[in-house]
């Protein structure tokens, strides 16, 4: 929501009201018939400027609507108020129908008027009304995406408020108050049992940010379940991968979890959204590593996997210095170029994520001795004529 600074002042809710009524407006509606202006006296109100051809409008209503029945539910006095930019009576007439709320009666320069006086560019927006000089905080849609009714009162103090429960969850070193919400202690096996998340406890977990439909996520599962099934053995079950979703619907989490062999945090659960917020997640896959104690090892497990695959557990920063130093000891021990009776080509050492071997055909990581001139890769236990001890 684009507005200038002097709108971090609060907004009376009051004048608003006298706005409307020194416009001629007599009454708001509501979806059984005419309401009075005075209705709303009294209550925090919020102007919801939206439109039935906006995308992001139709996506963000339902959320609004979700926390506006819970906050009546609970008693709050708050009041939504819509205001159209729709094009004509019947686009919004339309948008309307989907509305639990009020709105100011469809008029083009009325609403025009009141875009101006709020200092409206973009929807959708949700400006917030104060009815007793509260500040409140200025970027409403925002802030419900992030919390829900949680965003309550939506007052700059609720917001640092959530922010410091965030980075208690985040640093806090208690995977229950990561995974487990009021009314459910438990994430999802592939065959759907309920495996609480006190049955965690002590484990490295690695908290897998991925969607079916996204091609790079496929591709980093397969990588990931190699780990997964590779720890299992040697790790003494002591490492637990949870899929938080992004996928799109139901049916697509219900597909992407069957392909897996770990946990879910259920797709009906708003745990999925907060947990992205609370990590961060800009782009996926990704992979938050959490330790034993609870704590956030790293934020960047997808590239630890694909870098190091199994090797990398678990996954410290002590560990993945091992790692280099081993390999470094490995890469100084090796000739920088090679001439192999196998190929035609000169063989250069690379270093590869992973790799097939052309000689013996068996999957490779980390040295190879590449060719620049064609697809060729040998394993350096299957160059002739090296005497080596990998």
């Amino acid at each position: 929501m684009a507005r200038d600074s002097d709108q971090s002042k609060f907004i009376d809710s009051s004048d608003f009201l006298t706005v409307l009524a020194s416009e001629g407006v007599e009454f708001l509606l509501s979806r059984q018939g005419k309401v009075p202006l005075s209705s709303c006296g009294g209550k925090t109100i919020c102007l919801f400027f939206s439109a039935n051809w906006c995308r992001p409008c139709k996506t963000f209503t339902p959320q609004l609507v979700q926390l506006y029945d819970t906050l009546r539910t609970r008693g709050t006095e708050l009041e939504v108020i819509f205001i159209s930019f729709d094009h004509d009576e019947n686009g919004f007439e339309e948008h309307f129908k989907c509305m639990p709320w009020l709105a100011v009666p469809f008029d083009e320069t009325l609403h025009k008027k009141l875009r101006i006086r709020y200092r409206v560019d973009r929807i959708p927006s949700l400006i917030p009304l104060a009815s007793d000089g509260t500040l409140i905080e200025e970027d409403l849609i925002g802030l419900i995406e992030d919390y829900g009714a949680d965003a309550y009162p939506f007052t700059r103090k609720r917001r640092e408020e959530l922010k410091a429960i965030d980075d208690s969850k985040r640093q806090g070193g208690k995977l229950e108050q990561l995974l487990a919400i009021e009314g459910r202690d438990y994430v999802l096996s592939r065959d759907h049992r309920k495996i609480t998340v006190s049955e965690l406890a002590g484990k490295t977990i690695g908290l897998y940010f991925g969607a079916h439909w996204c091609p790079p996520c496929r591709s980093f599962t397969s990588q990931l379940i190699e780990v997964y099934n590779e720890l299992k053995t040697t790790a003494n079950h002591c490492f637990e991968v949870v899929l938080v979703s992004t996928d799109r619907d139901h049916k697509e989490f219900d597909l992407n979890h069957s392909i897996m062999p770990w946990l879910a945090i259920p797709y009906e659960d708003r745990a999925r959204q907060d947990l992205c917020r609370i990590f961060n997640i800009k782009g996926i896959p990704a992979l938050v590593l959490i330790g034993p104690d609870g704590k956030t090892i790293s934020t960047n497990g997808k590239e630890m996997i694909s870098l190091y695959g199994a090797k990398a557990f678990p996954f410290t920063e002590s560990r993945i210095a091992e790692i280099e130093t081993a390999l470094k000891k490995e890469g100084d021990a090796l000739p920088r170029e090679v001439k192999d009776v196998k190929h035609e080509h000169e063989l250069k050492l690379d270093m590869a994520k992973a790799y097939v071997c052309d000689c013996c055909k068996m999957r490779g990581r980390f040295w190879a001795f590449s060719c620049d001139v064609c697809n060729y890769d040998l394993h350096p236990k299957c160059v002739e004529g090296i005497n080596l001890n990998l």
